[in-house]
């Protein structure tokens, strides 16, 4: 038998280890993989994702097969992820890792072709979307969609205070929402969501006619922070297939040196 053949190098992995120490999550981190996405009309986009893959290591064991992660991925290449079968690559991972437990997580940027309000002229804005699943032993995978959406906010006491004007900055909303078994949720709902519940949403794209009305807009939609995150919030309490969400809110404030921050967590059971 040749001396280079996977049978005669030892799999140092799969020795016992006897310090009796079981490690919660081991795996890789931060590689990078190109991956097609595809949305709620069943349109596929072409994007890059950053994975996070990780499993349970139990005591006896000394390491995992750190390779099997990557080669997982260059297996998937034409999978077209969706948050409903994203849990299959999960199954398929802990398979492979010979592990009852385990996370995979992966974030990528999500494009969305928007047409400014009034000269109607295209242009594309990027979201950040990160879809997770993760198993502890003896209960069913939980499915997150995550999403960073940017939006405009202005503030009300500002606006109130001021014989002309008020400030607004660019504020992120961030929507972490764990789905409900056997449902589907589309992490383009979520986005426009927030984008409606804003001040005033984002454009890549906009002639004067359109930075005339979105202005204008933001002016007559004031938002503390507190009001975005509740209305929202509201909002989120009415979507089919969602069972728990963690909310943030960020405004990066346009006078202070420093940003105006709410968190909200919900469950169906609260």
């Amino acid at each position: 038998m040749s001396q280079n053949s996977d049978k005669s190098i030892p799999d140092v992995q799969s020795y016992a280890d006897h310090r009796h120490v079981a490690i919660d999550r081991v795996g890789i981190r931060g590689i990078r993989h190109p991956v097609a996405v595809v949305d709620k009309t069943g349109i596929k986009q072409h994007t890059v994702a950053t994975f996070s893959m990780t499993v349970f290591l139990p005591e006896d064991r000394k390491g995992t097969h750190m390779s099997r992660f990557a080669q997982l991925l260059n297996e998937h290449d034409h999978d077209a992820h969706s948050v409903a079968n994203f849990v299959e690559l999960f199954r398929e991972m802990n398979r492979r890792l010979d592990s009852t437990e385990g996370t995979i997580e992966m974030t990528f940027p999500y494009f969305i072709n928007k047409t400014a309000p009034v000269s109607g002229k295209p242009g594309m804005m990027d979201y950040e979307v990160t879809l997770r699943a993760d198993i502890r032993r003896g209960h069913e995978p939980d499915t997150h969609v995550r999403v960073a959406v940017p939006v405009t906010t202005l503030c009300p006491c500002s606006k109130e205070i001021s014989q002309y004007g008020a400030h607004n900055q660019r504020s992120q909303v961030t929507i972490d929402a764990r789905v409900c078994n056997n449902t589907t949720l589309f992490w383009e709902d979520l986005i426009r969501i927030a984008e409606q519940e804003a001040s005033c949403e984002l454009y890549s794209q906009l002639k004067r006619t359109d930075e005339k009305l979105v202005t204008e807009r933001a002016y007559e939609n004031p938002k503390f922070v507190e009001d975005l995150i509740r209305d929202i919030a509201r909002r989120l309490d009415d979507v089919a297939g969602l069972c728990s969400y963690t909310l943030e809110v960020e405004n990066f404030e346009s006078i202070h040196n420093h940003s105006a921050y709410a968190v909200l967590t919900r469950s169906r059971d609260d």
